[in-house]
């Protein structure tokens, strides 16, 4: 289960299951290294019977330390074998590297345990309990200090670590299912552990409920916390804070909304496995950061959810009876601040589609695209294309091709290159251009489902309004309605 929501949270190119150290042991269940971001899992099962004649304290005190305290001595030793620069392994043989270089200077390790085994017990426990999750709470304490009763965990808040559960995992992980989503969170959480001195919450989904319904607009992004307190040194989160969370109508449209990312992820993983294949065409390195993939998998899941309703959008609007060579480009923007794609459709003639060059001919026109791009919108720093057959003349055997422009430093000599390049092509330069604003959020609202209709009859303005408020009609929908000009 964690090897599967591994690849679906940090694609195929970024996880691996059981790496190995240069000892020939296993350094952890599941490592993912994605730029800087560095996530390590240890997965552990042992079921705690439940029985009616169990001493619980005796048996919590057990599993914990099989389940968890064990599984964090052995996260703290792989985080120091990987800043020690040490190599990992694929296999125990050593044969096969890890195919991605750690930055130990700069890399965030993020370790996480998976304990298993104690829901049911811990639903048995306590009525009270919603999930049957475990209770966190970090403070200044030492791994090994007793808890204060079962099934709450208490850690080190100077060296914090990640504790999930059988039922929490799945819902941290498919909740969560960016790899920007998920290193936000987490790093929203280690600063909230440094900075209060003491957070405690009922179960890490309640965390992230917490978390996502309490956005401080000031720094543009999730907060753990109360937002302006500087006088406050405790955080205690309370059982079902996830459970009101998702009962909300925002979440549900949300979800209901977000279906359409998913396409994004597609495009994605299909990429990745051509990149395994060796059949994918590109100028890119997918293993670092040089590659149009690394930028297309850093997008959070509102974004995915944006950028592929306007691809959806463009695809539908190309022509239904092309004439000839016919070609359509769109430039979206990215949620990093000047990165943005250029999606190019191409319509070729069969016997232009026959030619073993075509690929080569449709990947360089979408690198002049990009470079038109960059002409036209001098703020760009970096551009990724994407280029494909319209899939309204396609039968979907074609793939897809990227390009990466990095254009921090565009020389003259770059730009009068694409000026010439473009001339016949006119990216970016026909009169047909057209700009379309949109706004996408992260959280969608429900739409209104009741509207109030207009009187059949003609009302006084001080009879009763006839929606029912019990205020004079001239004071409530007989006011005059407000006129904004710009």
């Amino acid at each position: 289960m964690l090897a599967d929501f591994g690849e679906r949270t940090f694609l195929k190119l970024w996880s691996h299951a059981n790496p190995y150290k240069d000892d020939g042991h296993e350094m952890c269940d599941l490592i993912a290294v994605f730029g800087d971001e560095i996530f390590v899992f240890f997965d552990r099962e042992i079921v705690i019977a439940g029985d009616d004649d169990m001493d619980l304290d005796i048996a919590w005190g057990r599993w914990k330390r099989k389940a968890i305290d064990k599984q964090i001595n052995t996260a703290h030793g792989a985080e120091r074998y990987i800043r020690m620069g040490r190599p990992s392994y694929l296999d125990a043989k050593k044969e096969h590297p890890l195919p991605f270089e750690i930055d130990v200077n700069n890399a965030k390790i993020h370790k996480i345990i998976v304990a298993h085994g104690a829901k049911e017990a811990c639903k048995k426990a306590s009525s009270d309990n919603v999930y049957g999750s475990l209770a966190i709470t970090y403070e200044d304490c030492d791994n090994n200090d007793p808890d204060p009763f079962p099934f709450h965990v208490r850690l080190d808040r100077n060296n914090p670590v990640h504790i999930l559960d059988s039922h929490n995992l799945a819902i941290i992980l498919s909740e969560l299912d960016t790899i920007t989503d998920l290193s936000r969170f987490l790093n929203e959480k280690v600063r909230a552990i440094t900075q209060y001195d003491m957070l405690s919450y009922c179960g890490e989904e309640d965390l992230l409920g917490h978390y996502l319904a309490n956005f401080d607009s000031s720094l543009n992004r999730h907060v753990i916390g109360p937002q302006d307190r500087s006088d406050i040194n405790c955080v205690m989160i309370g059982e079902g804070e996830w459970r009101d969370f998702i009962d909300t109508d925002v979440y549900k449209n949300t979800k209901a909304a977000n279906k359409v990312s998913y396409g994004w992820d597609e495009l994605i993983q299909r990429t990745c496995q051509n990149a395994i294949d060796g059949t994918l065409l590109g100028n890119g390195n997918l293993w670092t950061k040089q590659s149009a993939i690394f930028d297309m998998v850093k997008e959070p899941r509102f974004m995915r959810r944006g950028l592929f309703e306007r691809m959806l959008e463009v695809i539908s609007k190309f022509p239904d009876r092309p004439i000839g060579l016919m070609r359509q480009v769109t430039l979206l923007p990215s949620y990093t601040k000047n990165i943005a794609y250029v999606f190019l459709q191409l319509c070729a003639p069969t016997d232009l589609k026959a030619r073993p060059d075509y690929r080569e001919k449709r990947q360089a026109m979408l690198e002049i695209a990009c470079g038109s791009a960059k002409n036209k919108f001098q703020e760009l720093t970096r551009i990724i294309g994407i280029g494909i057959d319209a899939p309204k003349h396609s039968d979907g055997n074609d793939g897809e091709d990227f390009v990466l422009m990095p254009c921090e430093t565009w020389t003259d000599e770059m730009r009068v290159h694409y000026e010439v390049a473009n001339k016949d092509l006119k990216f970016f330069e026909t009169p047909q251009m057209r700009e379309h604003r949109q706004v996408v959020h992260e959280f969608v609202n429900p739409e209104p489902t009741t509207a109030i209709q207009p009187p059949t009859k003609k009302v006084g303005r001080n009879e009763p309004c006839p929606c029912g408020s019990g205020v004079k009609f001239k004071k409530c929908h007989g006011a005059p309605t407000p006129r904004m000009e710009e």
